[in-house]
């Protein structure tokens, strides 16, 4: 089996779910194209242009199958994920070369779907599920060098932002019992892997319902000023909890997050039961506190203008955004800040557009992701608004809001500039090969030259940093992308929040 991965990090994920289902079903794996018996590819829904990219690569395969030598047994191609789910017929009918169609819930049926293949049938499933997470598959890593990892927490989606498919192609949320995310991360941990990322639609609404004796624990609050469509669902171990216990597994093991939803940093600490009196710090505050937290937080804004944020149904004002940016700096001083932004969006004018540079430019964000909007079916927006701003005006937009997020970006780089940096050692960089290339705890890439290094607890002789080593590197110059320094030493994580 040939697998190829498109769109976020979830899928990224669900391929590692989807080597492990197969692989404990007799199947091997290869990363030759033309090796493969079965070619299955993991989808995006998200834009048009992602889309876009699955057809154009279905009419390739088709060429591969017909050049197929008759000698061997024909190949079987496979589209999975969101565009499985939103497309089905059409995918189908279309290209006759597809023979197996498996939305996001339907992986652990894809050994049988494969079999109806064999027989020469299309086979499909994208059945959505109120409660698979997949919590039993221990995924099988897949990520280059092995030193970072995905970890699924979730699955799925209740916010119903009006512009978003993804509460239709990957269903309804629900979270998997904290007990198996334990397991996997501490297996993660014992191969030796050195950050972890945990993984949702919205994982700070995550809410395990697994353990009896949480079930009745109170709804958490909201971030002051913010609303949402679908009411606070009351039991559960919820995410301060599970971040929590995920820190405490591996003090030399870093731990991020994403993707959050602005409306879930409720003030106040989370009480562990009706009976206790104890009480859980909320996650701004664990993240304060736990040195391998990253002092990273991914905000999605989306738009910097109310009216606009109204219709897309995001639940909060640009002044609640701002006051809940301004609460987190407050929290968590230094913290590294990420966000996403739609231009073009349904009715949005040029003076909603100059809110968002606005916002952009008050916030300054280390990282963005910008996208001009593109209308999905089956969404709020599809079925109720106008995608009324022209593609020459987003195209012009979006190329304003990369350029205003540069500059800012850059601005925020260059005040760590003479600071030293944390940095996990990653590996060669992509442009030289005297040149080493990892990321610091605000998740931004960070160059410096491989060089005999001093290890600052004295525990080894001076060597070179390998991939996976904490290295203190002392910035000298910064742009909008990247942070170049000199490295001072090797180090453990532990020991550089001890110094700090």
């Amino acid at each position: 089996v040939y697998l190829e991965t498109y769109g976020c990090q979830m899928n990224v994920s669900d391929t590692e779910i989807v080597w492990a289902i197969l692989q404990k079903n007799g199947y091997a794996r290869t990363k030759e194209l033309e090796e493969a018996d079965v070619i299955l590819l993991v989808t995006c829904s998200v834009r048009e242009k992602a889309e876009q990219a699955i057809w154009n690569r279905l009419r390739h395969l088709k060429a591969l199958k017909a050049r197929r030598p008759q000698a061997r047994a024909p190949l079987r191609v496979g589209i999975l994920g969101c565009m499985a789910e939103r497309l089905k017929e059409e995918i189908l009918h279309r290209e006759k070369l597809v023979d197996v169609v498996a939305g996001p819930d339907a992986y652990r049926d894809l050994p049988r779907l494969l079999a109806v293949a064999e027989s020469g049938q299309q086979a499909a499933n994208v059945l959505l599920s109120l409660d698979e997470t997949y919590a039993d598959i221990l995924p099988v890593q897949t990520s280059a060098g092995g030193m970072t990892a995905f970890v699924s927490i979730m699955r799925g989606c209740d916010n119903m932002c009006s512009y978003c498919i993804v509460p239709f192609t990957r269903g309804r949320e629900r979270s998997r019992p904290i007990a198996s995310i334990l397991q996997e991360v501490k297996m993660l941990s014992d191969q030796g892997v050195k950050e972890v990322t945990l993984l949702g639609q919205n994982v700070n609404s995550f809410r395990d319902l697994s353990e009896v004796q949480f079930q009745s624990v109170a709804a958490p609050g909201l971030s002051r000023g913010f609303r949402t469509v679908y009411k606070a669902k009351p039991g559960g171990l919820r995410f301060s909890h599970l971040l929590d216990q995920v820190s405490r597994i591996d003090p030399e093991m870093r731990i991020r997050f994403t993707s959050p939803h602005p409306k879930d940093f409720p003030d106040e600490a989370i009480k562990l039961s009706e009976t206790s009196p104890d009480h859980l710090p909320q996650v701004l505050q664990l993240i304060q506190e736990r040195h391998n937290i990253c002092k990273q937080l991914h905000l999605p804004a989306q738009s910097g203008s109310t009216r606009v944020l109204e219709a897309m149904r995001r639940g909060y004002t640009r002044e609640a955004y701002l006051e809940l940016v301004h609460h987190v700096r407050d929290s968590i001083p230094g913290v590294s800040l990420s966000s996403d932004f739609i231009t073009g969006f349904c009715g949005e004018t040029e003076e909603d557009h100059l809110q968002t540079v606005s916002l952009l430019r008050e916030v300054r964000y280390n990282v963005g992701f910008l996208f001009a909007y593109s209308m999905r079916q089956k969404t709020r927006a599809y079925h109720r608004l106008q995608d009324d701003v022209p593609a020459d005006v987003k195209k012009r937009r979006l190329e304003q809001l990369i350029a205003t997020f540069r500059e800012e970006a850059a601005r925020a780089n260059a005040a760590l500039v003479g600071q030293a940096q944390l940095v996990l050692v990653e590996g060669p960089s992509k442009r030289s090969a005297s040149e080493l290339c990892g990321r610091n705890d605000g998740n931004i890439k960070v160059i410096f030259p491989d060089t005999e290094l001093e290890d600052a607890a004295k525990c080894g002789a001076p060597g070179r940093a390998q991939p996976g080593d904490y290295v203190m590197v002392k910035v000298t110059s910064a742009s909008s992308q990247t942070l170049r320094g000199v490295p001072l030493c090797r180090t453990t994580l532990s020991r550089a929040a001890a110094s700090h």
